[in-house]
């Protein structure tokens, strides 16, 4: 699941030209590409000495392995801590400022940040053994199965190591996230408001008696998916990852008591978040489903997007005492912020009609 979700989100933004004009997308893509990674190069091996019982790729590559893990799972997280930064920008900010901080140099930046800070917890330290000093006793004897004459790739880490890679992998990612989709909550349900606003403005005054919970039923509806669709985001991330990173620090300072068999469970539903991250960032995308049903049904024309040359939109009927005014607007469009500025309209008194 988690190898062909990911490849489809992947060929989806390669093949459709759309997609790739968004520029959160290039996380999306690189996130995909982290998590494919890790249902490739770090999963098997684990799922192969959990049915085992036993390590039998050797030593070197046991901290091949787990530099991989670590390496490949903490990019994972911080690609999704930069998809909430993106989305913070885009939603909270104006659109000028959303330009200027999201630029292709920054995109470039930070997608690198994603990959190269996780090699200075991975790679460098557990190839050089700085996550084992002054417990190597404790790893031999864990490591050699007297009962089976076998043995195990065993990861454990003293308490600088725990903590250092606990704060840069998930405690400091996931503070900028909580933060993040909070303020981008806070600015949805503005929005809602003042979109209810804006159409009660417009609406005949006989409608307006009529239906007088009709657009705060509405609002009310758009605040609730907002809230619903982020809380599901943050759940996932922390049902998954927050078991094993609270158990990673505390497990050295109770004398590594924590049983193997609670590790390895932690560890697996840490893994589960890479076949979610596709259904969560994309799946309920509607340009993603469309471009995957595209991609699954061999290019069925009837998934295509219709050509918006010829389309026309509605004029809106309003009653602003016969003058001209000038107004603001704020859409939301597959998780970016779009202001615009009408030009200013001129109202027929007689007619009382306006095309905005």
């Amino acid at each position: 699941m988690t190898i062909l979700g990911n490849l489809l989100v992947m060929v989806a933004v390669c093949r459709d030209r759309q997609l790739r004009k968004i520029k959160t997308n290039y996380f999306i893509v690189s996130l995909a590409f982290a998590d494919l990674l890790v249902s490739v190069l770090v999963m098997p091996f684990g799922a192969i000495e959990l049915v085992q019982e036993k390590w039998i790729y050797g030593e070197m590559f046991c901290l091949v392995r787990t530099s991989l893990d670590v390496l490949l799972t903490t990019a994972s997280i911080l690609h999704l801590c930069c998809i909430s930064l993106d989305r913070y920008y885009a939603i909270c900010c104006q659109p000028l400022v959303y330009r200027n901080k999201m630029t292709p140099l920054r995109i470039t930046l930070m997608l690198s940040g994603c990959w190269i800070i996780p090699t200075f917890i991975s790679f460098l330290p557990i190839m050089q053994g700085w996550n084992s000093i002054g417990i190597l006793d404790l790893i031999e004897t864990r490591k050699y199965n007297k009962s089976s004459n076998s043995t195990n790739c065993i990861f454990m880490v003293n308490k600088p190591y725990a903590i250092t890679c606990s704060v840069v992998a998930f405690y400091i990612p996931f503070f900028l996230m909580v933060l993040a989709y909070y303020r981008i909550y806070i600015t949805a349900r503005e929005h809602a408001r003042q979109i209810g606003v804006l159409q009660r403005a417009g609406a005949p005054a006989d409608h307006r008696h009529q239906h007088p919970d009709q657009h705060t039923t509405h609002r009310m509806k758009t605040e609730t998916k907002a809230a619903k669709t982020l809380c599901i985001i943050m759940g996932c991330f922390c049902l998954c990852w927050a078991p094993f990173f609270i158990t990673n620090v505390v497990d050295p300072f109770i004398n590594y008591s924590v049983p193997v068999e609670l590790w390895t469970a932690f560890l697996w539903l840490g893994y589960i978040n890479s076949g979610l991250n596709p259904f969560l960032y994309a799946f309920l995308n509607k340009s993603f489903r469309r471009a995957f049903l595209i991609i699954l049904c061999c290019g069925d024309e009837k998934y295509r997007r219709p050509s918006i040359l010829g389309q026309t939109v509605p004029c809106s009927t309003t009653t602003i005492n016969g003058s001209t005014h000038v107004l603001r607007y704020t859409v939301l469009y597959n998780g970016h912020q779009q202001e615009h500025d009408t030009l200013p309209i001129h109202i027929d008194p007689e007619s009382q009609e306006s095309c905005f």
